[in-house]
């Protein structure tokens, strides 16, 4: 049974009311992206907090939030208050539609570890089926937000398996959004490609450029130097 906190060095995430808990590859994406000299940062799909908080960290930005499902958002907000950077952290409890509506504040960060099954089984448990599959949350509106909200000069960045990455990534050039970048993450090396960090602006790039990411060497124990020295300062391992 997972435990009900996930302890970092600065901070700590509790989980037990989430459905989806801390897992690597969103460690991996919170620890990845950008955030140095944004001035303002938004995190749609919030969960437990967890993007937020690995942002908060590292930047001195304002960091808006946004969750829809109940449990999540209290537990969010227990989170955000108990780290280091509460001020920072503004818990919005919306749909992402529904954000929109009243937002009028310009991001130069938008991350997001959206739902995205888009056509698998869904468990019958609404509040996981919530967080994995895209019928409350679709790439469109994630799209059509970034679209009107991100600076002329900001970066959307998407963590998404590698099918419905490619999916992302036709739709966006149909809202003026276009891939810079890729981190390509997988398992171990010589394992599966397992996630795709996807970097996005509004100039499209002639040739953008792709990385690879190993969470383990190939012997699927030992972590990879990559992983020790991108979550050194998160981890208390290392």
């Amino acid at each position: 049974m997972p435990n009900s906190y996930f302890q970092f060095k600065q901070f700590r995430v509790e989980q037990e009311q989430c459905a989806m808990k801390v897992c690597t590859d969103s460690c991996v994406f919170g620890a990845y992206v950008e955030v140095a000299q944004a001035q303002r940062i938004l995190d749609i799909g919030t969960g437990t907090g967890l993007l937020a908080l690995m942002v908060a960290q590292r930047s001195k930005a304002e960091i808006d939030a946004v969750e829809i499902n109940p449990e999540a958002q209290v537990q969010a907000a227990e989170n955000f208050g108990a780290s280091p950077w509460a001020d920072r952290l503004h818990l919005h409890p919306h749909s992402l539609q529904e954000f929109a509506k009243e937002n009028q504040q310009p991001y130069d960060v938008i991350l997001s570890n959206p739902p995205f099954f888009l056509s698998s089984l869904k468990s019958g448990n609404k509040a996981k089926d919530t967080a994995k599959h895209t019928g409350d949350l679709l790439f469109e509106d994630i799209l059509a937000f970034a679209a009107q909200h991100l600076t002329p000069d900001g970066q959307l960045h998407l963590l998404l398996p590698p099918a419905e990455a490619k999916h992302f990534e036709q739709l966006a050039a149909g809202f003026g959004l276009f891939r810079a970048h890729s981190l390509e993450v997988f398992t171990r090396l010589g394992g599966k490609c397992i996630r795709h960090i996807q970097t996005y602006t509004r100039t499209a790039t002639p040739a953008p450029t792709a990385q690879t990411f190993y969470i383990r060497e190939a012997d699927a124990v030992t972590y990879s130097l990559q992983f020790i020295q991108l979550l050194q300062p998160y981890y208390l391992l290392f």
